[in-house]
């Protein structure tokens, strides 16, 4: 399985996150979620797991 990443200066926010997370696909939206719940305040959704997924990217190399 390819790698992904998720990067939360994709997203603007009040709190100027920089939180890049990078691996399996499964793994990148399990953390993401966990990370917008628990930072910025999203409740945890399929609908929001659909999101992220949708916004992951290909990893910056040597990530």
């Amino acid at each position: 399985m390819a790698r992904k990443a998720s990067d939360c200066r994709d997203t603007p926010s009040v709190s100027g996150c920089s939180l890049y997370i990078s691996g399996e696909e499964e793994e990148v939206v399990r953390a993401s979620a966990e990370h917008a719940v628990s930072v910025h305040e999203h409740e945890d959704s399929p609908e929001l797991r659909a999101e992220i997924r949708k916004a992951l990217k290909d990893p910056l190399p040597g990530t």
